[in-house]
């Protein structure tokens, strides 16, 4: 009951404000999470803290394994299915609430009347060196091009496979009006590469917009861009909440606590998005990775009614064979409430109802 007062709030203050369409909650109660913790050197730390050191004599043979691998095909990749946008052009003013996989932890939702995207990424190496990263199994799941306008997008952080600024300048260039929230500490990177329209939020921050709120809250994760840079910018998960469906975007993430505070705070959801893939070797990914057993955890936590997984097949990041983690993910689901069609494994391209 809660909740659904909360969330009545919330929306009657977002009506109010679609004429300025991202602006702080007024009036909220107190703060579901508290903002993000930084250390004496200014950078940022978990809330389930992790100290753990990973040992040169994992890194180094895990990258050359990955260069190995990207002049060798890699079977087991999703499949994707052809889509022209077509339908969710039209969509948008009706707002039937959808997801579309793009690829990787590319979402395309619409609901609330909005039209929103999830760490979004065309390019095909997501590297400071474009001809030098991980190569794209999979091509996007619908031209960039195709898409319908897009409200705002939600970036989780700041490393190079969701946070691609080629991509990102071009959604901005498409439509000046798309507003772009990122975890504090990435908006002077977007106002550099000419992306105006950019919201930085701490965790535990609320915004109003239009007919929907926007929840920055904790993920275990790190970020990083450059040599220097580790930590210096925040990571997030997003949730989108409104009077008719409840959205949670998990980013990149390992298992850690907060997945459960934020189901009673915010829950239930209709839908959670969540991270399968990239979890071997196991000793290097555990802090920040989740496997598919964590991830069907994670949603039960969040109180999911539906779960659908994201980051995994799409990108050469890991050791794990490409079409495991949806096997796994669809088995950990099995004898709980996720079993079944509430357990999520989309082709790239995919559209589906929630």
């Amino acid at each position: 009951m809660i909740n659904k007062l909360l969330s009545r709030q919330l929306t009657t203050i977002g009506l109010l404000a679609m004429l300025n369409p991202a602006q702080p909650v007024a009036g909220q109660p107190d703060r579901l999470f508290e903002p993000a913790e930084q250390d004496a050197k200014g950078r940022f730390i978990n809330m389930d803290k992790d100290e753990s050191k990973i040992s040169i004599k994992v890194r180094a043979p895990f990258f050359m394994r990955r260069v190995a691998s990207s002049f060798i095909s890699k079977p087991g990749a999703p499949t994707r299915v052809a889509n022209d946008g077509a339908y969710l052009r039209d969509n948008a003013m009706h707002s039937e609430p959808t997801t579309t996989w793009i690829g990787h932890a590319t979402l395309l939702v619409q609901m609330e009347h909005l039209t929103f995207l999830t760490d979004p990424i065309w390019s095909n190496t997501p590297s400071p060196i474009p001809f030098a990263g991980p190569n794209r199994f999979v091509k996007p799941g619908i031209a960039l091009d195709d898409l319908p306008a897009i409200d705002f997008v939600m970036i989780s952080h700041n490393h190079y496979d969701h946070l691609d600024l080629p991509t990102l300048r071009k959604l901005a260039k498409r439509n000046p009006e798309t507003v772009f929230f990122v975890p504090i500490g990435n908006g002077k990177l977007l106002r550099k590469n000419g992306i105006d329209q950019v919201q930085e939020m701490d965790w535990g921050d609320t915004v109003s917009y239009k007919t929907a709120t926007i929840h920055c809250l904790p993920t275990q994760h790190w970020s990083k861009r450059s040599l220097t840079d580790t930590r210096k910018a925040l990571w997030s998960s997003w949730a989108v909440t409104g009077p008719q469906r409840r959205f949670f975007f998990a980013g990149d993430t390992g298992y850690y606590s907060g997945f459960k505070k934020i189901g009673e705070k915010l829950g239930p959801f209709d839908l959670v998005a969540v991270p399968i893939g990239a979890y071997e070797p196991n000793v290097m990914m555990k802090a920040s990775h989740m496997n598919p057993e964590e991830a069907v955890q994670a949603a039960l936590d969040l109180r999911a009614d539906n779960a659908v997984a994201i980051h995994y097949g799409t990108f050469n990041l890991s050791d794990e064979p490409l079409d495991e983690p949806p096997a796994r993910f669809k088995a950990a689901a099995e004898n709980t409430p996720l079993a079944d069609s509430h357990s999520w494994v989309l082709d790239i391209g995919e559209t589906r109802k929630f």
